[in-house]
């Protein structure tokens, strides 16, 4: 998960070290429907720092949005891997879609052409110190093998 505090009173002493804080209210509704497009077997060439002989595709399960009872911003992601950097680039593209300053759509369409806009301002890698890993699930016993085959083999959208 990634945690963002938006509510403009300055960050918890006791959570500051792992939630970020965004200057500018984020619009939560807007930032889900630019992240529904994103989870299934994607190429995420766009949002991961590139790495020789590695493959940029991967299974995302879910990438969503909600404000916690607090009142912070939390990011949901799940997927069976990451590419290096990713959670912090998805959740780079989608802050200027909260903050209303790129269209819902902006996100989608450099997932569709595989790379980052170079020189267009508003895509910025996210600060690390606002991903948390929340929970790391292993398949039963007797899927191990395949499942780790699966996740480390060279992946193709074919």
């Amino acid at each position: 998960e990634y945690l963002i505090d938006d509510r403009g009173i300055g960050l918890d002493p006791l959570t500051r070290v792992f939630v970020v804080e965004n200057y500018r209210p984020l619009d939560v509704e807007a930032m889900n429907a630019a992240s529904a497009p994103f989870p299934g077997l994607r190429d995420f060439a766009a949002f991961c720092k590139p790495r020789p002989g590695r493959t940029t595709i991967r299974d995302l399960m879910q990438f969503s949005w909600t404000r916690t009872a607090d009142g912070l911003v939390r990011a949901d992601v799940k997927a069976d891997a990451f590419c290096h950097s990713m959670v912090r680039f998805l959740v780079g593209a989608m802050l200027p879609v909260g903050e209303g300053a790129k269209p819902i759509t902006w996100p989608q369409a450099m997932l569709d052409a595989g790379m980052r806009p170079e020189g267009e301002p508003g895509f910025n890698l996210a600060p690390a110190k606002g991903l948390v890993l929340a929970e790391v699930a292993y398949p039963s016993a007797e899927q191990w093998g395949a499942r780790a085959d699966a996740t480390r083999g060279r992946r193709t959208l074919d």
